[in-house]
């Protein structure tokens, strides 16, 4: 059986999937799904412009146009134009705020710190996107409908410092207290109600909203006990959401008894048809846990590109291509103009140099020299040259895995999942290839086009198995990664010069050392010191902050713990490697300067005394004189009487005073 889901994204771990599918009539293995249970990064391309006024757009750009041509390559970008909106649904009534035994906090608190997390990453990273706050099960009301016991505390708008500290002043002992003085408690809790108030929320926004969601949290497993009525309306409600393309998911957090969500919530949250419901409804007691879940559903994921893998014989299949990793930088600075603050806009335009005339795009051309001969090209020329194939990635063959080495990796790889409303049956054979070639330990070779002005690359189709965490979250999803592979251009002949070998004791010693530094590395756990102490820094300003969260730097080795590891071993080892007298702390012996009495190279005579006339008169017919230090021939110069203050100045002086007299 296989899953279908995401991978980790910005730090977090990756999104749920479901066990699915069964035998087929073919005896392979099938599954199908939602692909955007793929927690993945995006990456768009830009489209080729061709006619003369969209030229004439792409010569004359603007640099907040990039986004707009970037979106028109792909359909996918054109259907999620516009802003991400997400609102948390937060229960507020008394049994939310009852304190975990064992986690020593309430639910109440795990799910405002969760909600902190989230308004603050959004800020540096998706300000655009719009979040609001509403609870229910409160004493007191507001929003647009005048619904009992549901309080819109944030509207849909973009996250800012004042709600993040909002938000804050509401956490712990005394912020309960707080919530109580200014909200209260109630019983009387109607989910519907608080979904309608939700679903107001999304209608009053102006802005085109892309993808809405709301996340629901709560530790009550069946709120509508004692009212059909209630539980009916909240079951209605919840299928016109999903009617109306709004997404509802469960955060169901740890409370005494269980969480069993068959009594209410499995019919009213939405769930992809690749979703494990044990999984999904897996209850949290931790913030890690919350949080992972809460990235996992609201992460933005998009293919880099989705084609064709030909098979071979007119068997073709479609699959998605996607980013598992992406290196994380800083965000780059915006320029704005020093009176006002406004983002300024950067436009490029061409002139001739001789005539100071402006440049149209058909007015340019491209050449390259080539035996002192430079070749003009046309722009169709250019573009002709680039175009190898159409987009698409073709089977050539297989090869066992043993065949491929770790220093055949040249960049990151990619993945790729099948997408099955382009090509009806791509799960189905897809799921087959993989079985196939898990079962017999190969990759597949394939030529592999990502764009149509792309050159080809040949890559490793390498099979990978689901893997899952403690929390029966999944960490990587079933599928293939594309591993690129080098041209013979790419790879290099280097010679190592010969140097000494090891002899047995050192050997052996060596890999004591090594057995006792061991450790499995994770990538997750070490972040990026440079990147958090930015966004650290970042979110003070933004908070207002009187200083920045303290940040560990995880990349520093633990010095005691190595030395508790390691014992007697270093010093044994360095006395078996280094000579006797060896102190690593002190530098290498200083090169000796050669005599210039022995004939060594020529160096400025060191005077230990004044000089001698003699000795100045052969200076000056010998023509050395110039190896004298500017403190000595100052001090020839006062004994004689002479005047000078520069090296060549007081070098004339003395070479006119000596001959003449």
């Amino acid at each position: 059986a296989l899953r279908r889901g995401g991978a980790a994204g910005c730090g977090q771990s990756c999104c749920s999937g479901r066990r699915a599918g069964g035998q087929t009539d073919g005896g392979c293995f099938s599954f199908s799904g939602d692909r955007d249970q793929i927690l993945l990064y995006c990456a768009s391309t830009r489209q080729l412009l061709d006619s003369s006024m969209s030229d004439w757009r792409s010569h004359y750009h603007n640099e907040d146009e990039e986004d707009q041509d970037d979106a028109e390559d792909n359909e996918e970008e054109l259907k999620s134009a516009g802003r991400d909106s997400l609102i948390f649904l937060i229960d507020a009534s008394e049994c939310m705020f009852e304190v975990d035994s064992e986690t020593d906090i309430s639910p109440f608190d795990l799910t405002l710190q969760c909600v902190h997390k989230v308004y603050t990453s959004k800020i540096i990273s998706s300000d655009r996107d719009l979040l609001a706050v509403v609870f229910f099960g409160t004493q007191k009301h507001k929003n647009s409908v005048d619904f009992k016991h549901v309080y819109v505390l944030h509207d849909l708008d973009t996250p800012g410092a004042k709600r993040v500290l909002e938000l804050d002043g509401y956490q712990g002992e005394k912020g309960n207290k707080m919530f109580k003085e200014d909200l209260g408690h109630s019983r009387d809790v109607s989910v519907g109600e608080a979904l309608w108030a939700c679903s107001n929320l999304f209608s009053d926004v102006k802005l085109k909203l892309s993808h809405k969601r709301i996340m629901l949290f709560t530790n009550d497993d069946d709120p509508h006990a004692n009212d059909s009525s209630k539980a009916r309306m909240a079951r209605t409600k919840a299928s016109d959401l999903r009617e109306t393309g709004i997404i509802l998911d469960l955060l169901n957090l740890r409370r005494s008894g269980g969480f069993d969500t068959s009594r209410f919530y499995r019919d009213i949250v939405s769930q992809s048809a690749d979703e494990d419901a044990g999984m999904q409804f897996k209850e949290s007691a931790k913030l890690d846990d919350l949080l992972r879940k809460v990235w996992a559903k609201d992460f933005k994921k998009r293919a880099v590109t989705r084609l064709n893998l030909k098979l071979g014989g007119g068997v073709e299949l479609s699959v998605g291509v996607y980013n598992l990793i992406h290196s994380a930088r800083k965000p780059a600075a915006v320029r704005l103009y020093r009176e006002t603050n406004e983002p300024i806009k950067t436009k490029t335009r061409w002139f001739n140099g001789e005539t100071g005339s402006l440049l149209l795009p058909s007015d340019t051309k491209k050449a390259q020299v080539y035996g002192h001969r430079q070749i003009v090209f046309e722009k169709e020329e250019t573009e002709e040259l680039k175009r190898f194939d159409n987009s698409s990635l073709v089977l050539i063959g297989f090869k066992p895995l043993s065949l491929l080495k770790k220093h055949h990796h040249i960049r990151p790889s990619q993945f790729i999942y099948p997408e099955e409303e382009f090509i009806t049956g791509s799960t189905t054979l897809f799921s087959a290839l993989l079985t196939k070639c898990l079962e017999r330990e190969v990759y597949a070779v394939c030529r592999y086009t990502p764009r149509r002005n792309t050159p080809p690359r040949f890559v490793a189709m390498v099979p990978q198995q689901e893997q899952l965490d403690d929390q029966e979250m999944q960490t990587m999803p079933s599928g293939f990664h594309l591993t690129f592979l080098p041209f013979a251009d790419d790879i290099r002949k280097v010679s190592f010069p010969k140097s000494a070998t090891a002899d047995q004791d050192q050997i052996e010693k060596m890999k004591r050392v090594v057995q006792k530094l061991r450790f499995k590395y994770r990538p997750e756990s070490f972040e990026n010191p440079v990147i958090q102490k930015h966004f650290r820094n970042l979110e003070a300003l933004a908070l207002d902050l009187n200083e920045p969260e303290e940040m560990e730097d995880l990349t520093l080795s633990k010095d005691d713990v190595i030395d508790g590891r390691l014992g007697q071993l270093a010093e044994e080892f360095t006395s078996l490697v280094y000579p006797p007298d060896y102190n690593p702390n002190t530098k290498g012996p200083q090169k000796r300067r050669p005599d210039v009495q022995g004939g060594g190279g020529e160096k400025k005579v060191k005077v230990e005394a004044p000089l001698g006339e003699e000795e100045i008169r052969k200076l000056v017919k010998s023509g050395s004189l110039g190896k004298l230090t500017v403190p000595v021939l100052k001090d020839v110069c006062r004994q004689y009487g002479l005047k000078g203050s520069k090296k060549q100045e007081l070098l004339d002086v003395i070479s006119a005073h000596f001959p003449a007299h």
